[in-house]
């Protein structure tokens, strides 16, 4: 743990931060798109999971070089923080016109990566970037109180604060990004030419525009900041911050659409607009319709599940039937399942379209961003492969719990209450340790247990086998990217090649798996390179963790 922890700090690191993946001489470098040597990923498995990771190993071992190595990366996302106090998905330690640089050449031409087509300069909650690196800053400050996080960590607090919806149908949860930027982009290009065989009812986002400063459930962005607020409750005695934790749990349940369609999407409008009220689904990106979202839902159902055994409030529990019962409305057919590999293995579609509750399925046309464009309609086969039309969603398992929850007496619930850091008085310590599994709402009970993966002699043997004596692991990279060559071509392209793969041309910059390349030459299949990746570190790490902690 030592050898592997001292080489991921001292060699592969920038400055103590991380992206994702690299080629062991770190020549290129990956986070979600190709990575500058100076740039880091606040995006998991980036640089705050690699700190919680680190931090972890310290808890496990007492070893002050897990504890050095965290520091460094907490440094790091403290010099990454933006001003207003969240993080933006990534960071340039080589200066804003690097930064600005690498939008606009690398960015602007991953196709099917919107977030980092444009640049906005602000903060986002997506993909649990702001909330996974405050509660590491939060985590280094209480370690010893170190002066060198405190600022970090209030500011992060005010910035959770101040991005939180105050008013109306949306009071109490969160934007994507945060502030708003005047500048965003509310319409994807739309290319005039369009292949002859393009459905004549396909339909283009985006519906609601911009969708950046509607209210959130992407990514679980209010399970996240309430996840990070309740943290500074119990560890800081910050009583001020229940009444926000409550304000955002009261919105999810504001936000449940009524019956039958009792679900959630992943935006819903902050305020009416376009004849529609606040509170209604919306458009996302170009290839979220704006619709109902079956694992959305699924998400906000286990919230809610949390949320009652934090407040023990019935309340939480009232609507889940309602949701449940949609559900069960709206499976896959076992003829779109058998029609389209990628929706092998799900039960439910991702969308659903509202009124008629017939599932929407998204695709695109085109070789890269340029001349093609994502589109969505009823059609279940040629869906896209880097965002799944199709989801598992365990109903049955769901119904379990909240019977489960529904039965309990009201001396029951009242014992939870006094386990729960957001009843006054009660004393509830943190989790030890971050990277051995997800954290839940309901870990932060006083009490509450925390079971470590078993882990056997012959496993933890076979872990140090591996790392050989090279201080690194190997492993199979699954995504590569072409280099940057300059913007695709305008010309139209009528072919079906890139449909459903997750890369276009050579000129998209979009991470794709070398083993599955799209069927259209110079493209061919090859192995995946070896290289050092975060989250089988972390992964590994977390092995060796729990069998430390076990022994």
């Amino acid at each position: 743990m030592r050898r592997a922890a001292i080489h991921m700090d001292r060699v592969v690191s920038y400055r103590g931060a991380y992206v994702w993946n690299y080629l062991p001489d770190l020549s290129v470098t990956w986070g979600e798109m190709e990575a500058r040597r100076t740039m880091c990923w606040v995006q998991p498995p980036g640089t705050p999971s690699m700190g919680h990771s680190m931090l972890d190993a310290y808890h496990a071992t007492g070893e002050e070089v897990f504890l050095r190595a965290a520091e460094r990366t907490g440094l790091a996302l403290v010099e990454a923080q933006l001003p207003v106090g969240g993080w933006n998905y990534i960071h340039d330690f080589a200066g804003e016109d690097s930064l600005r640089d690498w939008y606009a050449t690398i960015g602007a031409n991953g196709w099917r990566l919107e977030e980092f087509q444009h640049y906005y300069g602000n903060a986002t909650f997506d993909d649990a970037g702001t909330s996974t690196a405050a509660q590491l800053i939060l985590r280094l400050y209480l370690e010893r109180r170190d002066p060198r996080f405190e600022r970090s960590l209030h500011k992060a607090i005010d910035f959770v604060l101040a991005a939180q919806f105050a008013g109306g149908a949306a009071d109490g949860g969160w934007p994507q990004r945060f502030p708003a930027y005047a500048g965003s982009v509310s319409r994807m290009p739309w290319p005039r030419a369009r292949p002859p065989w393009l459905p004549k009812d396909a339909q283009h986002g985006m519906e609601d525009g911009d969708y950046t400063h509607h209210v959130t459930f992407n990514d679980d962005v209010l399970g996240e900041n309430i996840k990070f607020l309740i943290m500074c409750v119990s560890a800081l005695g910050r009583r001020d911050l229940v009444a926000p934790v409550r304000r955002a749990m009261e919105c999810l349940r504001r936000m449940q659409q009524p019956a039958p369609q009792a679900g959630w999407g992943l935006q819903h409008l902050s305020r009416a607009q376009g004849g529609r009220p606040a509170g209604a689904p919306a458009g996302a990106r170009s290839y979220e319709p704006r619709a109902l979202a079956t694992h959305t839902t699924q998400t906000n159902v286990q919230q809610l599940f949390h949320y009652f055994r934090l407040t023990g409030d019935r309340a939480f529990l009232e609507r889940v039937p309602e949701a449940l019962d949609w559900l069960e409305t709206c499976r896959l057919t076992d003829e779109q399942i058998a029609e389209n590999p990628l929706l092998a293995g799900h039960t439910h579609p991702t969308f659903v379209e509202l009124g008629t509750n017939r599932a929407k399925f998204t695709h695109r046309f085109g070789s890269n961003i340029r001349n093609g464009s994502y589109y969505y309609d009823h059609d279940h086969h040629d869906t896209l492969s880097h965002y799944s039309s199709g989801r598992s969603v365990d109903v049955d398992g769901m119904r379990a719990t909240h019977a489960e929850l529904a039965a309990m007496s009201d001396a029951e619930v009242a014992a939870l209450r006094a386990r729960s850091p957001l009843t006054p008085g009660v004393s509830a310590p943190l989790p030890r340790y971050y990277s051995v599994r997800d954290i839940q709402l309901s870990d932060l009970l006083r009490d509450s247990p925390f079971d470590l993966p078993p882990v056997s002699d012959a496993q933890a043997a076979d872990l140090v086998a591996q790392l050989g004596t090279r201080d690194y692991w190997l492993t199979p990279l699954e995504a590569v990217t072409n280099p940057y060559r300059g913007p695709g071509s305008t010309e139209p392209y009528d072919g079906r090649a890139y449909m459903s793969r997750n890369v276009g041309d050579l000129r998209d910059t979009s991470p794709y798996d070398p083993q599955k390349p799209p069927e259209e030459p110079p493209y061919e299949p090859r192995d995946r390179p070896l290289g050092i990746s975060t989250s089988a570190y972390a992964s590994n790490m977390a092995k060796l963790i729990a069998y430390v902690d076990g022994h």
